[in-house]
């Protein structure tokens, strides 16, 4: 939950309370700050600034959220739960500034992975057929229509599916 250089700060406390322990004879405490240290360390790389990144976004403050993004070194390292929303929020956050062919990648790559639940995942799915008719491509566009349907249970994702396929139809023939 902390940022790259607060979780820098953090394991360097306990190495340091590790070695003071270790120096005074407390074995026991050195074992704690390490094992404290070693879960960091795995925070560090699973988790990282993901979850800070989403509240602000939720904020809608992309700039930031943006910021805390970048400090994820090696996406590939992250937990599966945090991945797709991290290609999420990357997929969002490249609609906002109009690259459409960034939020298409990362629209793909959160496909992959599991987000919230299914109503996610087909927003996702309809974010990607958006893409697809905004590049003529009227049959991609349907062919992520039908997965959406499945997965949507919202009304709201329900209606937006329609008018997607409509535009596709249109497209296709």
């Amino acid at each position: 939950m902390y940022n790259k250089l607060g979780r820098y700060v953090l394991m360097a406390i306990f190495v340091f309370s590790a070695l003071v322990s270790i120096y005074n004879y407390q074995y026991q405490l050195a074992a704690i700050s390490g094992l404290l240290f070693c879960f960091i360390l795995w925070s560090h790389f699973k988790h990282s600034s993901v979850l800070l990144a989403s509240k602000h976004f939720k904020n809608s403050d992309y700039d930031k959220a943006e910021k805390f993004l970048n400090e994820v070194d090696n996406p590939d390292r992250l937990a599966k739960g945090r991945r797709g929303f991290y290609e999420f929020m990357r997929a969002n956050i490249a609609l906002k500034r109009n690259e459409h062919d960034a939020a298409e990648h990362h629209f793909q790559i959160a496909s992959r992975f599991p987000l919230g639940g299914k109503n996610d995942k087909a927003y996702v799915l309809i974010h990607l057929a958006n893409l697809a008719l905004r590049k003529k491509d009227g049959a991609r566009a349907l062919a992520y229509v039908e997965k959406a349907k499945e997965l949507a249970t919202s009304s709201r994702a329900l209606e937006i599916i329609t008018n997607i396929e409509k535009e596709a139809k249109k497209l296709a023939n």
